[in-house]
């Protein structure tokens, strides 16, 4: 059974045919579908417009799908991007991944089947969306943390003002509890990926958290340090 709001889907496919007759069965399927036949244009869309899918060619003119899907990951876009693709390489589904897909499909392919991953990537979207939603003001132990003013009340009751970058690293930590976030991860969310931190730079980061809100930072129960991988936030 559909949700009572459609889900909204981006259809990036050249070839004509094609695209008109996905178009239609999506729709027939209760989805609300925006399509275009280049790179482009499909850029433009994302910008402009939330989609809870996007169906990405990766034949396409001008820009092909990767450079695409790699365009709206610089973004910090997490919308999921189903691959089709004519190569059914094992070396090109392993780069489709890697460059941020969440599913590849080859052509020809089953449009059953194709429904069927369609509507599970977007019910896990959104499922992972329910998941990381975080109020405005965040509890934890005695402290506070108000992201929409970038400020934050300590253990000790006082108040500190956050840096833009601080208030976005304790949001990504907090939205992802009890998981190790990657170095990648916060590379991507909170510096992009045109800048390169140091890990002591993050480290930095996490002392001043502990700071502000452990009672005892040489022995953390909120911010940890995953030596190699990441970093985590635990109540």
């Amino acid at each position: 059974m559909k949700e009572a709001t459609k889900a909204s889907i981006l259809l990036v496919e050249d070839e004509e045919n094609l695209q008109e007759a996905l178009k239609l069965n999506l729709e027939l399927e209760g989805y609300e579908v925006t399509a275009v036949d280049n790179g482009t244009a499909a850029l433009k869309a994302v910008k402009n417009e939330y989609f809870d899918l996007i169906i990405l060619d990766i034949m396409l003119p001008e820009m092909d799908g990767i450079a695409v899907c790699e365009n709206i990951r610089i973004q910090n876009n997490e919308v999921p991007i189903l691959f089709l693709s004519a190569k059914n390489s094992s070396a090109d589904r392993v780069l489709g991944l890697k460059k941020g897909g969440d599913d590849y499909m080859t052509k020809p392919f089953n449009l059953e089947e194709l429904l069927l991953r369609v509507e599970k990537l977007i019910v896990k979207n959104k499922r992972i969306q329910d998941k990381d939603s975080v109020s405005t003001v965040y509890h934890f132990g005695s402290n506070e943390i108000d992201f929409a003013a970038q400020e934050c009340i300590g253990k000790d009751g006082k108040h500190y003002e956050l840096s833009k970058k601080e208030t976005m690293l304790l949001k990504l930590l907090i939205e992802n509890k009890g998981e190790v976030v990657t170095r990648e991860k916060i590379l991507q969310v909170v510096w992009g990926y045109n800048v390169y931190p140091t890990t002591r730079t993050i480290d930095n980061f996490i002392l001043n958290f502990r700071k502000y809100f452990e009672e005892d930072s040489r022995n953390s129960r909120y911010f940890h340090s995953v030596r190699g991988v990441g970093y985590k936030f635990t109540e």
